[in-house]
């Protein structure tokens, strides 16, 4: 049996170990030069001789039982897993497309490198994953001015439930303790112009009721995680993620999904997901060790949905030449009256450029009403028609 995984993080290395644990011949397919995903950063060390990493290497299509990749090549397959993460949605504010402005993970990939960019650093957003970005930063010498979660940390009061069931992940928040006493709720960057950075207390909205000015050369953003769901564009969804059962299949026959396509729940969920897609696409029943992770991640992973959800008032921090699609060199006032996000694409240009709206294209449709419906194109990664025009012709 021929199970092709994408992606070499946690979800997809464990979708790859036990599909080939199970008998099952197992290619993975990842971007990166080396496994780990966004997590471990070429740390993971994979190794199996079960399995065949094809490194450095880009999928761009599905189609039917094959998996279209650069070069061009193709690879069949009898089940598919789709293990391919996520990454940061940031949201703009004047002065969010000049320098001295990263996405958070950029910063998190930076600083596994030993590198920090700038002295004096702010980390801004929402979510657990400011920590261990704030941390990273300090370790390496950085001066920590501030990190400011747009949320209220009483939200999590309510979800006792997924607390309780994800103990281990409280006593995580004493290894960022240096972070934490830097740590203040219901504030955000609102604006950065040199290095002046205009800090805002919100309301429960996210819209600004007082303000004051900071000094930082750097400030880090991250408002959660978009999926990178772009090979199965027909795959039904949730909230941007993929569905899947309990045996993470999605709805496209013979494709499975793990991980944080699925949604955001850290890498233990990720890990347990993937086992139970690895021993599912091989028709093994799945550990019920990991059955029980899924579970309880499952929880945690809804509740931080809830308590870290991105509020409209954050529209209220733009003008109108603030740059939404930095790409395009889209503003605010060029975002144009659309019933759709392909009309917005046309008479706007936003989305069009490099990245393909994987920036701006969320942040486009909150700000125009138009539904925003995923990145939901044949082709997932731009290629050159070359590689199109090389493909094999088809036999009748």
């Amino acid at each position: 049996m021929r199970i092709v995984v994408v992606g070499a993080g946690p979800a997809g290395m464990a979708a790859a170990r036990t599909a080939a644990d199970a008998g099952a011949e197992v290619t993975m397919v990842d971007s990166e030069p080396e496994a780990g995903g966004q997590f471990l950063r070429g740390r993971a060390k994979f190794e199996h001789r079960g399995v065949t990493h094809l490194k450095n290497t880009e999928a761009w299509m599905v189609e039917g039982h094959t998996l279209h990749l650069r070069g061009p090549r193709q690879l069949h397959f009898d089940a598919l897993i789709i293990a391919t993460g996520a990454y940061d949605r940031p949201l703009p504010f004047p002065g969010w497309d000049g320098p001295g402005v990263i996405t958070a993970g950029a910063a998190q990939a930076l600083a596994k490198q030993g590198v920090t960019l700038a002295d004096r650093v702010i980390v801004a957003g929402t979510g657990p994953f400011l920590l261990p970005v704030a941390t990273a930063l300090q370790n390496l010498g950085a001066t920590l001015v501030g990190v400011y979660e747009a949320n209220s940390p009483l939200a999590w009061a309510r979800e006792t439930k997924a607390v309780l069931a994800n103990r281990h992940k409280i006593a995580e928040l004493a290894s960022y303790r240096k972070a934490l006493s830097h740590l203040e709720t219901r504030t955000a960057v609102i604006a950065k112009h040199g290095d002046r950075v205009t800090v805002a207390k919100l309301d429960r909205h996210w819209r600004p009721v007082s303000h004051r000015t900071e000094h930082a050369d750097l400030v880090c953003i991250g408002y959660g995680f978009l999926p990178r769901t772009d090979l199965v564009p027909n795959a039904k969804r949730t909230n941007d993620f993929l569905d899947v059962d309990e045996l993470q299949r999605t709805s496209v026959e013979n494709v499975y999904a793990a991980g944080e396509v699925t949604g955001i729940g850290g890498a233990d969920l990720a890990e347990a997901e993937g086992i139970i897609a690895g021993a599912a696409a091989a028709h093994q029943e799945p550990p019920l060790i990991a059955v029980e992770a899924v579970r309880r991640g499952r929880l945690f992973a809804q509740a931080l949905a809830r308590a870290h959800a991105v509020q409209p008032g954050w529209q209220t921090w733009l003008n109108p030449d603030t740059t939404v699609c930095r790409c395009e060199k889209v503003s605010l006032a060029d975002l144009t009256d659309a019933a759709s996000m392909r009309e917005l694409k046309l008479t706007s240009r936003v989305a069009m450029g490099r990245c393909q709206g994987r920036i701006c294209a969320r942040n486009a449709a909150d700000l125009t009403g138009i539904p925003f419906d995923g990145q939901r194109r044949v082709i997932a990664v731009p290629i050159p028609l070359g590689e199109l025009a090389d493909l094999p012709e088809e036999t009748s």
